[in-house]
């Protein structure tokens, strides 16, 4: 059985804002949702349990200091993390910025939206990179 290309193993699945040997943040172009980020693992796997302990435990490090990262640059009502796969399956973690007036708040992003939502201006690049670095010095 073959299986389709994958796309976060083609291309770095947004605009690329930091990456190690590991793992890459992107952030994505959603102007609904400004400072939307994922947390991508760089090898092609499927699920959480396909990484070793080690493993793991950088990669959630990466999301949580990206977490961090959103939460001072932006002050969110809320942050969703989210790894779904189930479009694209390789291994990412959604890290969502949320606010009252969202679109979907209180529903997730991807279901039915709730109003037109305001609109909240993402971070600059460089702030949300210098947020992150500081987060991930973080032990």
């Amino acid at each position: 059985m073959s299986h389709p290309p994958c796309e976060l193993c083609a291309t770095p699945g947004g605009t690329l804002l930091w990456q190690d040997d590991h793992c890459r943040v992107i952030q994505v172009a959603d102007p609904h949702y400004p400072g939307f980020c994922r947390v991508v693992w760089n090898a092609h796997c499927a699920e959480m349990s396909d990484l070793d302990a080690r493993d793991r435990a950088h990669l959630m490090h990466v999301v949580w200091a990206t977490e961090r990262a959103i939460r001072e640059t932006m002050a969110p009502h809320k942050i969703n993390l989210a790894s779904l796969g189930n479009m694209v399956p390789h291994l990412h973690w959604h890290v969502i910025p949320r606010f009252a007036d969202d679109r979907h708040f209180p529903q997730p992003i991807w279901g039915e939206p709730q109003r037109d939502g305001a609109t909240h201006a993402a971070p600059a690049s460089p702030d949300l990179l210098d947020a992150l670095t500081r987060a991930l010095a973080q032990s």
